[in-house]
């Protein structure tokens, strides 16, 4: 089964979490989508909901060489979060992967000017958060974001995606109070091959976005 777009996903995935934020007592709620993809994903969740939405940007951490082939990844200032498995498979150790931890940690740094400006990281602390994707593969980026989000003490913290494994969702349970997940397969291959059309979401998209649904844009 495939969404048309991820517009479409976001639209059935902000029919479950209407039922979730019925189901208990939720304070402040706000969106953060994961750019770029989780963006549009989340727009249709922060309309349904009638709450603002923010984004946390996460990057990735590649194989030296071969940066496409994500290892890790990184939010904020906080330490990188490895795939071990993959290290051990790869013979890659942590200490010598510098070089890759830097690249990404200016990447997040100069992805949050782009879609901020200066505006600071929202403060979650007291706050229900549902953190949205377009999809999750291992799950490394959520995990980094989640982690993230904890330190910053807020009442709840909920991951929101249209698809990820069973296994990935039974393990990010670890880190998030509730885990929702419309499709929960043996396994996810790609994102993209879960929708008809999965364009590129540009930069600009994200910011219309944040115009649209932040109160502070």
């Amino acid at each position: 089964m495939r969404f048309r777009s991820r517009q479409e996903a976001g639209q059935e995935l902000a029919v479950r979490m209407l039922e979730w934020a019925s189901s208990g007592d939720l304070t402040n709620v706000t969106v953060l989508a994961l750019p770029r993809g989780g963006v549009p994903v989340g727009v249709e969740i922060a309309r349904a909901m009638a709450v603002p939405l923010d984004v946390l940007v996460v990057a990735r951490i590649g194989v030296p060489d071969s940066p496409e082939v994500g290892i890790g990844a990184i939010a904020g200032d906080d330490p990188p979060v490895f795939d071990r498995t993959a290290l051990r498979l790869l013979d890659l150790a942590v200490d010598k992967l510098g070089p890759e931890v830097a690249r990404a940690r200016v990447e997040v740094h100069r992805r949050e000017l782009v879609y901020r400006g200066g505006r600071p990281e929202p403060d979650v602390r007291g706050h229900s958060v549902v953190v949205v994707d377009d999809g999750l593969v291992t799950g490394l980026t959520a995990r980094a974001a989640l982690r993230h989000l904890r330190r910053g003490d807020p009442l709840r913290l909920t991951l929101a995606v249209p698809v990820c494994s069973a296994r990935t969702a039974a393990a990010l349970r670890d880190e998030a109070d509730d885990v929702v997940a419309l499709h929960q397969p043996e396994q996810v291959h790609s994102v993209a091959e879960w929708y008809s059309d999965f364009p590129p979401i540009s930069d600009e998209e994200v910011r219309d976005a944040l115009r649209e649904l932040h109160p502070a844009r």
